[in-house]
């Protein structure tokens, strides 16, 4: 998977990456000469007292190391253009096809290890391709270069070669081995660490609230720990990589010193040449250790592009048509037919044989127990989710039928969860519809009630919003989610219990706002609390999962014992409170 991956993503920089081949190979080949000048220099120069031969071939040497620094440094450069820009090309990728997943892949693999195979899981990738690049391509060419001058100065001591290498190669291959499964347990628990500390986060206030911050710190050390264990077993084995490095430099070192001694002093070698052969074979011995060194990073790229292709060759669930259907009759008429719905994994459906109609001009209210299926229902309608079994349309349309965006322009959601993106008041009211005017935007703001605290503060629509919208109150950001549906002038409003931060008197005049909003629109609204439903046109009760029964509100205290049983609680709630104070 790692060599598709970088076949696949190295296709655009061909002309850096032969660019690199051939610098590196000059580079290479200029480092090679320089022993061989140096042994010159030495046997002919030095031992003949020859000061003019010693000033013409250290000119040469310098002309060749001045070349040899000259195309490193290209070749560097092209390197690191060609890596740099494989990353980002794999990174934007990933984020692309994360952004076509639906909710059930997002959930399949959850949000932290898909932050982290876009990071971290890239960058490892991103590296070895900058190395392999700078080292892997010096490195063969530095050895078998190495070799063939090493031999040219004296074949009589080619046998330390022959052992040295195979010697070094065999003890950091057996490292390399021995180190790829615990990469592996080292990028699920970089997981497990940005999903704790993700959680902890987001979730801050609650822990607060709750007085946890013992118990969530003692979580995140737990995941801290696991992360730095596995770390430390795999700095113990690259502790041992450099005493072995020397070690074998330093056992070659003095051998070539004592049999090429001996040699020299039987006359079969020159001095010059023995200092050529020892510098070729460390050179031989350098390139063996950058090649290990390179394998070693091999090992956790490998586990990372096994985790990227996981991504990439995962096909979301919810295509976009092939053929879609631009319906004729744009009204808002949604209908659910005998629709299902179950969570992979789940034993049972959450929805079960789900039917109902509602049309522009009316409000369908559902309400029911924590748990009943709310939530899951709301998600079909802009297609978050595609039912098991049965149908969901528009306008007589099956929603796997239209094409995305026209879907998106269609459905106008107010999640449960309201969220807002870093930005301005401004772009976050543009999500739906980049080109409404400023106007527009302010007569959204007026109906959701949200104008009056936005002209209060002094860049207006230009406010800033922080990520998550946490620098503005829920309430507010409620009404700042309700008026960036409104802009997107849709023909379905979908809210999703999105009245709960509001206080009784705001909820009154927003709703009375959005009914000559919404006056020909289809409006559908989750809600836990029954006042806010009993002017609705039709109202659906749900329980486990099916619609237990529908009505008017009066009709449904005739005919519901769920249902009264609701509206009793909630009296009882609001007399008790009432009582209390």
């Amino acid at each position: 998977m790692l060599l598709r991956l970088l076949r696949t993503y190295s296709r655009a920089y061909r002309p850096w990456i032969i660019a690199v081949l051939i610098f590196q190979l000059t580079a290479t080949i200029a480092t090679l000469y320089l022993p061989s000048l140096n042994a010159r220099i030495i046997d002919q120069g030095v031992a003949r007292g020859d000061t003019d031969f010693i000033w013409r071939t250290g000119a040469v040497m310098l002309g060749v190391a001045f070349v040899q620094v000259i195309a490193a440094v290209i070749a560097v450069y092209c390197g690191s253009r060609a890596a740099m820009g494989l990353g980002r090309d794999v990174r934007r990728s990933v984020y692309r096809h994360v952004g076509s997943f639906s909710a059930r892949e997002v959930g399949k693999f959850g949000a932290p290890t898909l932050i982290t195979r876009n990071t971290n899981d890239v960058q490892q990738i991103q590296m070895l391709t900058l190395m392999g690049l700078n080292f892997m391509v010096m490195a063969p060419i530095m050895c078998v270069g190495g070799i063939v001058m090493a031999l040219r100065e004296d074949p009589g001591l080619s046998w330390l070669v022959w052992v040295s290498i195979p010697v070094m190669g065999v003890l950091l291959g057996a490292i390399v081995a021995k180190l790829m499964p615990w990469f592996r347990i080292m990028q699920d628990r970089i997981d497990g660490i940005n999903g704790v500390l993700r959680e902890q986060i987001t979730g801050i206030r609650v822990i607060r609230a709750f007085v946890k911050e013992r118990h969530e710190t003692e979580r995140f050390a737990r995941a801290n720990r696991q992360l730095a264990d596995i770390s430390v077993q795999i700095g113990s084995l690259f502790v041992l990589m450099f005493p072995i490095i020397n070690m074998i430099m330093h056992i070659a070192t003095a051998a070539v010193l004592w049999f090429g001694g001996h040699r020299v002093d039987q006359g079969l070698i020159e001095v010059g040449s023995l200092t050529a052969f020892l510098q070729y074979l460390l050179q031989i011995l350098m390139a063996v250790m950058m090649g290990t060194f390179m394998m070693m990073m091999v090992p956790r790229a490998v586990v990372c592009a096994e985790r990227i292709t996981e991504v990439l060759d995962t096909a979301p669930t919810m295509q976009a048509p092939t053929h879609p259907v631009d319906p004729s009759d744009r009204h808002g008429r949604l209908e659910f037919r005998d629709v299902t719905f179950q969570y992979p994994g789940a034993e049972v459906p959450v929805l079960d044989r789900i039917s109902f109609s509602a049309v522009p001009g009316q409000t369908l209210a559902i309400i029911g127990a924590t748990g009943s299926g709310k939530s899951s229902l709301i998600n079909l309608i802009p297609r978050l989710f595609d039912p098991a079994a049965g149908k969901v349309t528009l306008d007589g349309v099956a929603l796997t039928e239209y094409p995305p965006q026209e879907l998106a322009s269609s459905v106008g959601l107010v999640p449960q969860k309201p969220f807002l993106f870093s930005g301005t008041i401004a772009s976050n009211l543009r999500f739906g519809r980049q080109d409404a005017t400023d106007e527009e935007l302010w007569d959204a703001l007026t109906v959701a009630q949200a104008d009056q605290f936005v002209r209060e503060k002094p860049q207006g629509l230009a406010s800033p919003i922080s990520q998550g919208g946490t620098n503005v109150s829920g309430g507010q950001r409620q009404r700042l989610c309700i008026a960036r549906a409104i802009v997107t002038d849709p023909r379905v409003y979908v809210f999703d219990d999105s009245f709960s931060a509001l206080d009784v008197t705001t909820d009154m005049k927003l709703r009375e706002a959005l009914r000559a909003v919404t006056r020909n629109s289809t409006v559908i609204t989750v809600a836990q609390r029954v006042s806010t439903i009993t002017g609705a046109d039709q109202i659906l009760v749900l329980e486990h999962g099916r619609i237990t029964a529908r009505g008017t509100h009066q009709e449904l205290l005739d005919s519901s014992e769920t249902y009264r049983e609701i509206v009793e609680s909630q009296l009882s709630a609001e007399q008790s409170l009432g009582g209390s104070r």
